[in-house]
């Protein structure tokens, strides 16, 4: 049998000192063979990238350190290594792509420079040689005009570019391990299709293994060879690929599926997971899960399960899977998805009436700043909103989404068009008559944190819309409104007093939708609220977006790319790019029977935990144009895998057939 290239053996992670110290990897082992995928699932603070930085030997000093375990990499303890020989293995034999490529670029230096910097450190390269590799590497990863990238500085790059250059300096060591950390994770699905699709052709002709990080059930579904799933600093079940989407055993691998966002789900809140994850600073004496667990029995809280296997090589770290024991008859139960009853108000009283709207940003150079031109980041955007119902507004990034959001508000002010709010045209209004009418729609932005003052109790945060709006006759009882809507999105009253960083990324976006509740809008526009969220979060935010519609008759205008969240809340859905809207219709009809190529593109990128159900990828070429500079006709052609020479020239009007539109001369 091939020796694993790369075998862990119970590691034990601990970070700080004396009682206040956390145990974030406790125990861990699994083993990576060669050109592998091995795939470690879970969610936001259960150890994953802690394990990624223990192999690489860079947990954050002075408190991090290996209390326990080894790492071997074909047979070589790196645990036990001087660090003089681990500078030698990093980016050598096991390079890391980080999750978040802005952070991990060095902002002072060319693209060409950063990646040249391993190719002399790992190869000894110099001069011409040197800048030979860098662009056959950037070409290697699909960026396009090499030579020029090559001297351009990160903050010039797309988020996917970025993203390419990040793996462009993993593979310039040729590794044996890569080890990819969320790679995808603020990405379009467009891009995150070209990056994976790359990671796996790259894998196949290098042989190389892959340890990908994620919480995305759908990219692992795509991508693993085999899956572990970690909890609480453990792993609590591993299993190869097949088995563990058709027959994954553990209460927390399940929880998972049945968290995910399906329009089959429609009608019945999401399963979603009670709790938290615990907190890793003390011992535990049962299952790390029991607290969380809809099987839990008292054994579960006294004696830690043992690593228990099933067939085809399936482990799982639960009681349900051992032998010996006799598990009580109540523990098998599981109760039905909620049924949600449906909004009183029907989706054809229109609330929004939003026609032509343009926001266009002038172009200033010069000493005198002159105006040479204009970023057309909205260019003549319609559409409706009806009372008590969810339009959906999808795209890449960069297409205008939050724009067109802002520029409802009146946040930014058009350049043209209408946006009429029931019988007010807000276009017109200003000073104290708008400030009047901010209370009838509010904004619930995509990062909570960044949103909510840190200096602020997050009681006061909500309650300063009220006090701007003058709602409530005394701080008393705008107090008891604040803690009525607090226990309204699932936090408690004792959470009233405390500060925006002492709460996890779930509770901060739920004190954003209270801040936005609190002075009682018709109308809400949610920017990628669930963008950064475990899926067992998401769950519990989407089911209470469509509690708060249906009991209190909200719209929303939800802004985001990801789709399987829009076949689930969404009752219609306009697609967008550049600027403008290329398709809009009832989200059923949308999704299952796109028209626009730009809209087909999307929708089979998007990953799929059913390989059945999984589209072949329509490769966009190149990325999306300028807003400053969009091309002549239709605005999708030069990426367009349909266009014809008539595309070139103009702009297509809508064509529409039963309340479904498209722009496209291919439906003219």
């Amino acid at each position: 049998m091939t020796q694993p290239l790369l075998t862990i053996e119970n590691l034990r992670v601990r970070l700080g000192q004396g009682a206040g110290s956390i145990c974030p990897v406790d125990d861990v082992s699994f083993s990576i063979n060669h050109g592998e995928t091995f795939a470690l699932l879970g969610e936001s603070g259960c150890g994953k990238s802690m394990t990624a930085l223990a192999l690489l030997r860079l947990l954050p000093q002075p408190i991090g350190r290996i209390t326990g375990g080894r790492i071997l990499l074909d047979g070589t303890d790196l645990s036990a290594l001087p660090e003089r020989d681990m500078r030698k293995v990093r980016g050598r034999r096991i390079s890391m792509i980080f999750q978040e490529p802005m952070t991990s670029l060095n902002p002072v230096l060319t693209i060409g420079d950063q990646i040249g910097e391993v190719l002399q450190q790992h190869h000894g390269m110099q001069g011409g040689r040197r800048r030979g590799r860098v662009l056959e590497l950037l070409d290697a990863v699909g960026i396009p005009d090499v030579a020029r990238r090559a001297r351009e500085y990160p903050h010039q790059l797309s988020g996917g570019m970025k993203q390419r250059v990040m793996i462009a300096i993993a593979l310039a060591g040729e590794p044996d391990l890569l080890i990819a950390d969320e790679p995808t994770t603020a990405l379009d699905v467009t891009i995150q299709a070209q990056v994976l699709e790359l990671l796996q052709q790259l894998q196949r002709d290098t042989h190389m293994a892959i340890l990908l990080i994620t919480h995305d059930l759908g990219i692992v579904s795509g991508m693993a060879d085999r899956v572990s799933v970690m909890y609480a600093g453990q792993m609590v079940e591993e299993a190869g690929r097949d088995r563990f989407f058709s027959e994954a055993q553990h209460p927390y691998s399940r929880k998972l599926f049945e968290s995910l966002p399906e329009v089959r789900k429609r009608d019945h809140a999401l399963d979603t997971i009670r709790g938290t994850v615990p907190a890793l600073d003390r011992e535990f004496h049962g299952c790390r899960f029991a607290e969380r667990c809809d099987h839990a029995w008292d054994l579960c809280l006294t004696r830690v399960p043992g690593w228990n296997p099933g067939a085809a090589g399936q482990h799982a770290r639960c009681h349900l899977l051992d032998t010996t024991l006799t598990i009580p008859a109540t523990v098998s139960a599981s109760s039905p998805p909620r049924v949600l009853t449906p909004a009183s108000e029907s989706c054809n009283q229109p609330l929004l009436e939003v026609t032509d709207l343009k926001i266009h940003f002038p172009i200033h150079r010069g000493v005198f700043k002159r105006v040479v031109g204009h970023v057309y980041a909205v260019d003549g955007v319609s559409m409706t909103i009806p009372r008590g119902c969810t339009q959906a507004l999808v795209g890449e990034s960069g297409c205008g989404k939050t724009t067109v959001g802002k520029g409802i508000l009146q946040l930014i002010r058009p350049t043209g068009g209408n946006v009429r709010f029931e019988d007010t045209e807000l276009t017109t209004l200003k000073g104290e008559r708008l400030r009047r009418r901010r209370s009838d729609f509010q904004f619930i932005f995509q990062d909570p944190y960044s949103s909510m003052n840190p200096r602020m109790l997050v009681g006061d945060i909500v309650e300063e819309g009220m006090l701007a709006q003058g709602i409530g006759k005394s701080r008393a009882e705008r107090r008891a409104r604040v803690e009525e809507l607090f226990d309204r999105v699932g936090l408690s009253a004792r959470h009233v007093q405390r500060y925006p960083h002492e709460f996890s990324g779930g509770q901060r976006q739920r004190i954003c939708i209270a801040r936005a509740l609190a002075v009682d809008p018709k109308l809400v526009i949610c920017d990628e609220p669930t963008s950064a969220l475990d899926v067992s979060v998401q769950a519990q935010i989407l089911n209470l977006l469509k509690q708060l519609q249906n009991e209190l008759g909200l719209s929303y205008l939800f802004i985001t790319h990801n789709l399987a969240v829009v076949s689930y809340l969404a009752d219609r859905v306009a697609v967008m790019y550049l600027g403008r809207i290329v398709e809009e219709g009832p989200v059923a009809e949308v999704l299952e029977r796109p028209l626009h190529p730009y809209t087909q593109s999307l929708l089979s990128a998007v990953p799929q935990i059913d390989p059945a159900s999984q589209r072949a990828i329509i490769r966009l070429e190149g990325d999306l144009p300028s807003p400053a500079d969009p091309p002549q006709g239709c605005h999708f052609h030069p990426r367009c895998p349909q266009a014809m020479p008539r595309c070139r020239e103009a702009y297509p009007e809508a064509t529409v057939a039963e309340d479904h539109s498209v722009r496209c001369f291919l439906h003219d």
